[in-house]
């Protein structure tokens, strides 16, 4: 993918705001947000600008980058590697980043099953035989249920001064809409799509006759599996080869829930108990000068006995309390509030998650905290 290089190349002569790259990409980061894929491949991926952008779209559970420089992969991959606030705060879905070495012209099995692929700024940098090839890999092979292609627009070169054939000398060629279009058309056609035109760089006032200075095919999949895709068989060996790959820590992997649900669960009790110390300390200013009233207040309520051996039993449905110089905060109150409730699902879940981990009394139906406990 291409960055911005008429503005590095033609300083002061066309200026996009944001850079015309950042323009591609939020398109695309835009998408996402709208139609919510949880697996996108990306062809194409260079320095995965695009990647560490959509890593961040919480819908989004696999993403792939394939690309047939492997050095730049390697020289950027740690970018995508989980960073310590994701151990510290694992997210709810799961996230794994794979980075694979190979070409858009062979099939990979690795590649099947993604809702969304996108192509930005790649097919003018494909050989004719490649070229020949991308459409039966792409849409007939790993057939996804969307597709983006973006492209320059030739018609916008005449505005960027010193561009006398391609805007990059990569560039195996360059199409104007018209040529874009029969090929996007035609590729929709026959592998049972659909597709819609765009394009980010507004060209400038009085230029609007030229387009868009990034030319952009939306490719919608009709059938639940496109037609061509019984065509052609799919290859017994893998033709990609995999540089990178991590696996986000989340909560659907029980340890870090249990993590996550302790914490709050500590978290929830520690601002019961100093609500509660609070109340009780106020009561008992209010009241200093009746010995009596202040030694009940420390005492348990009606809603707690004791068992045969002495042990404190204490009533799931009462309020937290304090008995000598132990608080105790029942956890059908911790599991009442909206992120313990939400993290856990069902107070069963609740309650063997923190088995071993939280100090409960007697009976388990309450966590202890002495009065000075932090």
């Amino acid at each position: 993918m291409d960055k911005n290089f008429q503005e590095e190349k033609f300083p002061g002569i066309i200026k996009f705001t944001p850079p015309l790259f950042k323009q591609r990409y939020q398109f695309i980061k835009d998408l996402v947000e709208k139609y919510k894929p949880k697996k996108v491949a990306d062809l194409g991926c260079a320095d995965c600008t695009l990647l560490r952008m959509l890593k961040s779209c919480s819908c989004i559970e696999v993403l792939a980058g394939l690309d047939s420089c492997a050095s730049v992969m390697r020289e950027n991959m740690h970018k995508l590697s989980p960073l310590p606030v994701d151990y510290l705060q694992p997210a709810e879905r799961s996230l794994t980043v794979t980075l694979h070495h190979g070409s858009v012209a062979h099939k990979d099995p690795c590649m099947l099953g993604f809702d969304l692929v996108t192509c930005i700024e790649l097919i003018e940098h494909l050989e004719e035989s490649e070229l020949k090839k991308f459409p039966e890999v792409v849409f007939g092979f790993m057939a996804p249920t969307i597709v983006v292609i973006s492209t320059p627009n030739s018609e916008f070169n005449p505005l960027f001064p010193g561009v006398t054939v391609f805007r990059h000398p990569d560039h195996k060629f360059e199409w104007n809409r018209e040529q874009f279009q029969n090929w996007a058309l035609e590729t929709a056609r026959h592998y049972d799509y659909s597709v819609e035109f765009t394009g980010v760089g507004h060209p400038p006032t009085g230029m609007e006759s030229v387009g868009f200075c990034t030319q952009i095919g939306m490719f919608f999949r009709k059938s639940p599996q496109a037609s061509g895709f019984a065509q052609f068989e799919e290859p017994t060996e893998a033709a990609y080869k995999t540089v990178f790959k991590a696996e986000y820590p989340s909560l659907k992997d029980e340890k870090y829930l249990q993590n996550a649900v302790v914490d709050e669960v500590f978290c929830t009790a520690q601002i019961i108990k100093q609500r509660l110390l609070d109340s009780l300390k106020s009561e008992h200013e209010e009241c200093n000068d009746n010995s009596t009233e202040r030694k009940s207040k420390f005492q348990p309520s009606l809603n707690c006995s004791l068992d045969e051996t002495g042990k404190l039993i204490v009533e799931k449905s009462m309020e937290p309390f304090v008995n000598e110089n132990v608080v105790y905060i029942p956890l059908q109150t911790i599991f009442s509030f909206p992120k313990v409730n939400r993290l856990c699902g069902t107070f069963e879940k609740l309650c063997k998650l923190i088995a071993g981990k939280v100090t409960l009394s007697s009976d388990g139906s309450a966590v202890m905290f002495n009065t000075e406990q932090e």
